[in-house]
């Protein structure tokens, strides 16, 4: 028998005003059953979780994140995105398989800790996407307790390739290195792709497989052809960097005369399930191209301010009707994997284009894209994201008595732009209780602790002559996209930044 909670006592916040009220929420198995007035249901043998001075939300939907990166948080400085592909091959590389486990359950601990109850994860390998791999991250995040829609990180050139001339301007014998740094041939990470598909191994309710050809231009066209096709035959998911930084602007125009989005329109990789992470530079075409297609947008403001990547238009998104979801972006962009962060952040970043205040983001459109729209960019729409009978039981309670709710004026408000996480006192997944009292209850991450620490010393070891190549890149690759980036945008319409 399925076991029956009663969430009692709290100020539950409402779908459709994005307002709180009283209210107590039965739970049956993992799904909401009802929610009704205060104290007119009784215990009944059903567990009694107390929300008395408690807001009660959803769980929160990262949107965006990479799972091989837990590793590697706090590693960098003044980075741009170019600079950190440069580094990918040792902040990620050569890991074992309890580490791609450990690197997950880590970030898969952080969010629950900070209220994020699902994650859409573009975990990358390489130098293609492995069963094995795939499946210890999706073992780490059925662990923790959490949901997750895992898309396998992929490409069939490298970053030396995929940006025109680049390889031209590193020095030998700097050159024949970076030349000697290759992914599989696409048909092998297909391959492996749809095998992992046609034989999931976990509940899709719950994890579910999607598909991450990371860059467009990283790939060939043939690839991500052959990635439409995978995802239409198996109604996969595909998640994809677009339009991240001024320099991917500016390759797509080189390469395919076009900007990215116009361009994965003609391959016909647009569709409801199809989701860009990032986004930052869009025009009014591109989004329009979104909206039409029923595609999503994942906004990371930390990562994209954190790379110098821009600040994304998510006003003219959500007025062209694409479905906003909210992410943080891996721990090797953002170092935090903090939802809350970056609600304040895009609350904030939709204030300093050049518009009226009527055009900022309200805090409940922020509070709405990292909850439904989340959902429905990762493809649980209609499952997660709102506390509604029918929906599953992914709830959060957070703990009126934390400084930053005292006074309560606006409890929305007082969500997007001062909860930081520490208010965070109970998270329910699944109708599971998995933190209570901001402890763990169903995972031990203390005893991550010495495993993180004895992994990160093995790979700095495994890892040394990888960093020592990147780092006599760096310079190079610096100056050669960065001017590159500086190219103008002769575009009609589009945006400046």
């Amino acid at each position: 028998m399925s076991q029956q909670m009663l969430i009692a006592g709290g100020s539950v916040l409402n779908p459709a005003s994005y307002t709180f009220a009283p209210a107590d929420i039965v739970v049956s198995g993992d799904t909401i059953d009802a929610i009704v007035a205060p104290g007119s249901v009784g215990s009944d043998g059903r567990k009694v979780v107390d929300a008395s001075s408690k807001l009660v939300i959803p769980g929160l939907v990262n949107g965006h994140n990479h799972a091989q990166t837990n590793l590697s948080k706090g590693i960098a400085d003044r980075w741009t995105l170019e600079i950190l592909l440069n580094h990918a091959p040792w902040t990620g590389g050569r890991r074992t398989l309890d580490e791609k486990y450990l690197s997950a359950a880590i970030g898969a601990c952080e969010m629950l800790r900070k209220g994020c109850t699902a994650s859409y994860d573009m975990f990358a390998e390489f130098p293609l996407p492995t069963i094995e791999g795939v499946n210890a991250v999706a073992q780490a995040y059925a662990d923790v307790g959490i949901r997750a829609s895992i898309a396998p990180m992929m490409a069939d050139r490298s970053f030396y390739e995929a940006i025109p001339g680049l390889i031209d301007a590193l020095p030998e014998p700097l050159r024949e290195q970076a030349l000697a740094i290759r992914f599989s041939p696409f048909p092998q990470s297909v391959a492996v792709c749809r095998e992992l598909a046609e034989d999931w191994k976990f509940d899709r309710m719950q994890i579910r497989p999607a598909l991450g050809p990371t860059i467009p231009h990283h790939c060939s066209d043939e690839f991500l052809q052959a990635c439409g096709e995978l995802g239409r035959e198996l109604d996969l998911g595909l998640q994809m960097h677009v339009a991240e930084s001024k320099l991917q602007a500016v390759v797509a125009r080189k390469r395919y005369g076009k900007s990215l989005v116009a361009h994965l329109d003609t391959l016909g990789l647009l569709k409801p399930g199809f989701c860009v992470a990032h986004g930052v530079w869009l025009d009014d075409e591109d989004r329009t191209r979104l909206a039409d297609q029923g595609a999503s947008v994942s906004h990371n403001p930390g990562s994209n301010m954190k790379l110098g990547s821009g600040l994304a238009d998510t006003r003219s998104m959500l007025a062209r009707g694409v479905n906003l979801a909210l992410g943080t972006d891996g721990a090797g962009s953002s170092d935090n994997l903090n939802m809350f962060e970056a609600m304040r952040l895009a609350s904030f970043v939709s204030r300093v284009h050049d518009r009226d205040s009527s055009q900022w983001l309200s805090t409940r459109e922020v509070l709405r894209a990292a909850t439904e729209g989340g959902a429905k960019a990762l493809g649980f729409e209609g499952m997660i994201g709102r506390l509604e009978a029918g929906y599953k039981a992914d709830i959060v309670l957070l703990d009126l008595g934390a400084p930053h709710y005292v006074p309560l004026n606006d409890p929305v408000n007082q969500i997007v732009h001062c909860e930081d996480g520490t208010g965070v006192h109970t998270v329910i997944a699944g109708g599971r209780v998995l933190l209570e009292a901001g402890r763990f209850t169903a995972f031990d991450f203390d005893a991550l602790r010495a495993r993180a620490a004895t992994a990160v010393a093995r790979l700095s070891e495994v890892n040394r002559a990888s960093r020592a190549l990147s780092e006599q890149l760096e310079p190079y690759v610096n100056q050669y996209c960065s001017g590159l980036a500086a190219t103008p945008l002769h575009v009609a319409g589009f945006c400046s930044h």
